[in-house]
């Protein structure tokens, strides 16, 4: 039997004599629980919001994208489709042409980037779930589908043949421009439909038919500027890219989801280390009260340390106790904070407590790696706290009458 650990458990139960020590006790278990509770519903808070930030995005990213390593477009060859088309990897893909472009409707402008797509594309992405006006393209026309804020800025209506779209692309070429016709490229579109993802692609995207970009570009038939794919489900998406790679060569970069919207992962997963540090400080100062609460202690059972001295425990095995004690009082607190942190979250999933807007719920997502996080990070504090204090146990205060 564990002498030390014994004696911890019964030292974690009883109370003390001096209710002052009893009230430290108090506040150092009830700063762990609510230390851990708080820690674990801002990181379950911030997995709700990254997931509900990434959503947007995921509905129009692919699960792979090949974009061109050197220029703005690749030839993508009679032999690469073939190839492409006997990969088992793929569930389906679409050719995609985009460029910078100005846009203008009656006295009306803009820049945007027009995205060329061919008739694969809504099997590549579930695009049908954004749109908010009107309906998709149909290719071999001059239809597009705009952004709501493209939409707002031009004040474009939908069908309307009233009120022609222009989109202008520069002209590839050097020398001095003699005129504005000679200078540009120009088609006239006509919107069928508003689509509303977020603020950055409703202000920048125009859906087009592949062919009228490429037409508008001067690029010839089979010249792209990316490649978008969809995977089958439980396709191991590294072997995938590997296989796409091999198929169209150093010419082009395959990039997945993550690393298409690399800027956004980068800043939300910044933003939760910062949050996660800044509440570890937070738990690092609550832990001075269990410093605190076990050095009280130490002095309030000097007798008793005393007399286990007298018996034969050895002055390491009283450090046990206390280290034993301080310990637990951590990981106990740092479990039924989790509980408490748990139900709180669970109620806000069912109950919607706190809104961000009328209609829409705070998201939290609770996630196994937070919660395992969360007790790893205050066993470890509560270990280092429970050294710290026991280590002042010396053979002077044992032998103390």
């Amino acid at each position: 039997m564990n002498v030390s650990l014994y004696i911890a458990k019964r030292y974690l139960r009883s109370k003390s004599s001096n209710n002052a020590i009893n009230f430290i006790t108090i506040i150092a278990i009830v700063g762990v629980i609510l230390g851990s509770a708080s820690l674990f519903i801002v990181l379950s808070g911030f997995a709700g919001l990254k997931e509900f930030t990434l959503q947007f995005s995921s509905v129009v990213d692919p699960d792979l994208k090949a974009e061109t390593s050197q220029g703005k477009s690749f030839i993508l060859t009679e032999n690469h489709i073939s190839e492409l088309n006997r990969l088992e990897d793929i569930a389906s893909y679409s050719k995609i042409v985009e460029e910078r472009i100005f846009i203008a409707s009656q006295d009306k402008h803009t820049f945007a980037i027009i995205k060329g797509v061919d008739e694969h594309y809504q099997q590549v992405v579930d695009f049908d779930s954004v749109i908010e006006r009107g309906g998709w393209l149909e290719q071999k026309s001059r239809q597009i589908v705009v952004g709501w804020g493209i939409s707002n800025n031009l004040s474009l209506g939908v069908l309307d043949y009233t009120n022609p779209i222009n989109i202008y692309v520069p002209k590839p070429g050097n020398g001095q421009i003699t005129s504005i016709n000679n200078a540009f490229n120009s088609i006239n579109a006509i919107s069928v439909g508003v689509f509303f993802v977020n603020e950055k692609l409703n202000d920048t995207y125009v859906f087009a038919p592949i062919d009228l970009a490429q037409n508008l570009l001067n690029y010839q038939t089979n010249q792209i500027t990316a490649l978008e794919f969809k995977l089958k489900e439980g396709v191991d998406e590294t072997l995938a890219k590997q296989r796409i790679q091999a198929i169209l060569g150093d010419k082009v970069i395959i990039k997945n989801r993550a690393q298409l919207n690399d800027a956004l992962y980068k800043m939300l997963n910044t933003e939760n280390l910062v949050v996660y540090l800044i509440f570890t400080l937070i738990l690092i100062i609550a832990f001075f009260n269990v410093i605190g609460s076990l050095i009280m202690m130490m002095l309030d059972k000097k007798r008793s340390l005393n007399t286990l001295f007298n018996i034969g425990v050895t002055v390491k095995e009283i450090r046990r106790i206390f280290f034993y004690q301080g310990s637990l009082m951590s990981i106990v607190g740092g479990f039924i904070g989790l509980i408490i942190s748990l139900i709180i979250i669970l109620l806000q999933k069912t109950f919607s407590l706190v809104m961000i807007t009328p209609s829409l719920p705070y998201p939290v997502t609770i996630k196994i790696e937070n919660l395992l996080l969360v007790f790893l990070t205050i066993s470890v504090l509560g270990i280092i706290a429970s050294k710290i204090a026991s280590v002042r146990i010396n053979k002077a205060l044992v032998e103390a009458h």
